[in-house]
């Protein structure tokens, strides 16, 4: 419940005298150790009533409040949204006249919900605060789930009239492309293949298109999987429809092209970052999904051995120096990143962020999409931040010197500077500093601490399954058959759960490295990687192989997924 306005609450509590100031800092308390949101807790606990609490709410925004809600809605006044808008932005109409309409709202700080709405409508729309439970509710009884598969959309398309091109899409116009990309079939064509997706929580979504056939796949759990492809003839429609979506130049199919489209599903907002590619049977297009709603921020939550844990919270409380993550694109650097943040954001620290791009909005950090067409790079934003008088600094990636040397000097400054770089393993990172022409003494005097981390698929606790490893797939990991003992062995043989692949989610595997004195000592002398590395584990470093062999032996990976990833 509101839970991306957590000081809009708080301050609500505070402007009206609800709470006083020590259960407004218990309540924030408990939100960062559980998510939870401050005004679930707060209606949960019955710290105040529920209906001068909305009241409230209403107030402060300058809306309606209603609070006694009649238990359905006139069909007539039903029928002026659809099903897919209700729900998508958690709305439902409760009166109407020829020129407005005022609609119950799950979410009514959201102003966008207006914006679209009344462009899509037609009317002026006036949102009124109630109580979501009651919401829900109506939501529930007066607009059913559009539950229709792609398989299901795709075969009614073969029935229904849709133009596609028939003749060469050079030769088509803006307009053609733009009616095509608007027939009814495609639009709601697409957004089932959006809302299956982020159902089914994948991370990327992929439309292929091939001499002979147009390929849909969504990578769910870091592997891709095919979807019902398309006829061929929708390759251009699909992919025209999504770049109206995302305000990028229909027309020009010669050069990529980089754009967003930000939608409402459920009430929550998600992000679609749109890259388009020409290829030699039409375009390529990727959307990368943010859904704020399904990346989790709490950093126990993440599985980390509780020693890391311990490390990286007692890292992040320090006044300065610098922490680094490390691993592969797609290994979860920015989420362990936001999750320490979490644990330094409160009201007396002041957190500046420059990331490429802002993947996710947290509430109380000051976010900086960093913009290298305008010249705001890194290490630009960087040398601003030193004037912002911040006391955490995140900067998404070491990429050169430059942005190497202003993180040095802003933590020996008085900064703690988070950021993350490419190198396969925890004490590479230092050598990397190194080959990037950082001195060898300042990356010893203000390095902290480097965590390596990779991301391997949980198997599904549906089908899983114990059995005997081959002592071949044994020696891949560097296992004798005479030492696993007891131990037992899983895979997951898929379920219906799981989409049969065996696997269901993922989870983190570490490599914990922690500056000691002696490390320190071999940096300055410019130790090659492995002499560091065997120094690291001498005082007692796991590495991600290790941690890997950890999540085997607790049943919760395969062996197959620390092999490929360690």
């Amino acid at each position: 419940m509101f839970e991306a306005h957590t000081q809009a609450i708080l301050e609500l509590c505070r402007e009206h005298h609800l709470l006083d100031e020590k259960t407004l800092a218990e309540l924030q308390e408990e939100h960062r150790a559980t998510g939870v949101s401050v005004a679930s807790l707060i209606i949960d606990n019955k710290l105040v009533e529920k209906a001068d609490f909305f009241a409230k709410v209403a107030e402060s925004l300058g809306l309606e409040f209603a609070d006694d809600l009649p238990p359905s809605i006139s069909g007539d006044i039903t029928v002026l949204l659809s099903s897919h808008h209700a729900r998508n932005y958690g709305v439902v109409p409760f009166r109407a006249d020829a020129h407005s309409i005022d609609l119950l709202a799950l979410d009514p700080f959201n102003a966008q919900i207006i914006d679209d709405l009344t462009f899509t409508l037609r009317k002026d729309i006036r949102l009124v605060v109630a109580d979501p439970e009651r919401i829900h509710t109506l939501l529930k009884n007066h607009y059913a789930e559009e539950d229709a598969s792609l398989d299901e959309i795709l075969s009614k398309m073969g029935a229904e009239e849709t133009t596609s091109p028939t003749t060469n899409p050079d030769d088509l116009n803006a307009n053609d492309i733009e009616a095509m990309a608007g027939q009814g079939p495609i639009i709601k064509l697409v957004n089932v293949i959006l809302a299956e997706a982020i159902r089914n929580k994948a991370s990327d979504i992929h439309f292929e298109p091939f001499e002979h056939e147009f390929k849909i796949r969504y990578r769910i759990d870091g592997a891709l999987y095919e979807m019902s492809p398309p006829g061929k003839n929708l390759a251009l429609p699909i992919t025209s429809r999504i770049k109206v979506l995302a305000n990028l130049n229909i027309a020009e199919r010669r050069i990529p092209q980089d754009g967003r489209i930000k939608l409402t599903i459920g009430g929550r907002p998600v992000d679609l970052r749109v890259s388009s590619l020409p290829t030699q049977f039409g375009e390529s297009v990727v959307l990368r999904v943010l859904d704020q709603g399904a990346v989790q921020l709490d950093i126990s939550q993440l599985g980390m051995p509780e020693d890391v844990l311990e490390g990286i919270s007692e890292i992040v409380k320090r006044p300065n120096g610098i922490f680094i993550v490390t691993g592969p694109t797609g290994s979860g650097k920015t989420t362990t990143l936001y999750s320490a943040l979490r644990i330094v954001n409160t009201p007396d620290i002041k957190l500046l962020t420059a990331e490429d791009p802002v993947e996710y909005e947290i509430e109380g950090i000051m976010q900086v999409p960093v913009n290298h067409g305008v010249g705001l790079t890194f290490a630009a934003a960087l040398r601003s931040f030193l004037r912002q008088d911040p006391d955490v600094i995140m900067v998404g990636e070491i990429r050169d010197l430059e942005t190497a040397q202003i993180s040095i000097q802003a933590s020996l400054t008085g900064h703690l500077v988070l950021s993350t770089l490419h190198t396969n393993d925890a004490p590479g990172a230092v050598t990397r500093l190194v080959d990037m022409g950082v001195e060898p003494f300042l990356i010893a005097s203000s390095l902290e601490a480097v965590l390596a981390q990779r991301l391997v698929r949980r198997i599904c606790k549906d089908c899983r399954t114990a059995y005997e490893p081959p002592a071949t797939l044994l020696q891949q990991l560097g296992i004798d058959p005479i030492d696993i003992g007891n131990r037992e062995f899983f895979y997951g043989k898929g379920c219906p759960t799981c989409n049969n692949s065996g696997y269901k989610g993922r989870l983190g595997i570490y490599e914990w490295l922690r500056m000691s004195e002696s490390i320190r000592d071999l940096v300055v002398n410019r130790a090659p990687t492995l002499v560091i590395k065997q120094k690291a584990l001498e005082q007692g470093m796991r590495t991600l192989r290790d941690d890997g062999l950890r999540a085997i032996f607790d049943g919760i990976t395969s062996i197959e997924e620390v092999v490929k990833y360690t």
